[in-house]
């Protein structure tokens, strides 16, 4: 099977998954207690017929169903209406702030990579010695390690301590100096348990790929240990590295939340906090759906990319 047919037929399975994420969007948006028109009038004496005015501006007076296929129609075409409390297009708002959720998500999982990969390369080949061990221990540390302390402890230790970053994000463009250096913080809060994860894992499967009859039969031609490491047992080991990598996205997109609080850096995470608070269930829909199918096309390309690393997949 080419790799043209096999993305065609992933691409043909995952569109039940979307479906999916959209009714369990919408269905747990529905189960939060009270609605949109609930939370505006909390404090305002209205009349009744005001309130059933509001109800009917958000479809509140259809039955469920209906209300589920009235938002999906404008879901797909990216038309989620209004926020409750600002008052604002939801999808203005998610393209002003998802930008700075999107780079702070892609610039962890670089720092993941670029720490966690070599790393466990290292301890993979260099088993047993003080390399090996020493990553062992990191890795459990990162792990173990909370987001939100391991934030607060280098802004105490980096902002206000020695004063090399600032403690609140600058008022400049997002590709910016000032921008992209108060963001490395944040970033490597959320690379680090991803660091660790992605270096056990790595060395987990160097160490496997490293026993197996190929590797002998490359010595044992002759061959340079750098060629047989890098050109042989290192593809083969990415192919584990690049399965989890999807997952490591949810999980990343998960940690943003946190992370973008305690540093208040003005992402989508921060904005779906401040939504759920405050009942805008027109901005939670938006952001919830858009955070599960950004999560599921990122399956879909590491599934790509498996498929060329192992072309056996496609069969």
């Amino acid at each position: 099977m080419s790799v043209r047919k096999y993305a065609l037929k992933r691409l043909i399975v995952m569109i039940p998954v979307l479906f999916g994420v959209t009714l369990l969007t919408f269905s747990l948006t529905k189960m939060l207690p009270g609605d949109p028109v609930t939370f505006i009038l909390q404090f305002t004496d209205v009349s009744e017929e005001v309130r059933q005015q509001l109800r009917a501006q958000y479809n509140l007076d259809e039955p469920v169903w209906k209300q589920y296929l009235l938002w999906l129609a404008d879901a797909i075409t990216l038309d989620f209406g209004e926020s409750v409390i600002s008052g604002q297009n939801v999808s203005d708002e998610l393209v002003s702030r998802m930008p700075q959720t999107v780079l702070l998500g892609v610039a962890s999982f670089v720092i993941a990579a670029i720490i966690g990969i070599p790393a466990g390369i290292l301890a993979a080949v260099r088993k047993g010695e003080a390399a090996d061990e020493v990553s062992r221990v990191a890795a459990l540390a990162g792990i173990a390690t909370p987001n939100f302390w391991l934030g607060l402890m280098l802004i105490l230790v980096f902002s206000v301590e020695l004063g090399w970053f600032r403690t609140i994000p600058p008022d400049a463009p997002l590709l910016s100096i000032a921008s992209l250096k108060f963001m490395l913080l944040p970033a490597v809060t959320l690379g680090t348990a991803q660091a660790a994860l992605l270096m056990r894992l790595m060395r987990s499967s160097m160490l496997e790929e490293l026993n197996k009859d190929y590797v002998q039969m490359a010595r044992a031609k002759g061959l340079p240990e750098r060629t047989v490491i890098l050109k042989h047992v290192l593809r083969n080991s990415l192919i584990a590295v690049v399965t989890v990598a999807a997952l490591q996205i949810a999980f990343i997109v998960d940690g943003a939340v946190v992370v973008e609080q305690v540093f208040s850096w003005p992402g989508a995470g921060r904005m779906l906090v401040d939504a759920i608070v405050q009942r805008d269930f027109p901005l939670i829909q938006a952001t919830t759906l858009i955070v599960g199918v950004t999560i599921v096309l990122a399956n879909f390309a590491v599934d790509l990319v498996y498929s060329l690393l192992d072309p056996r997949i496609r069969y």
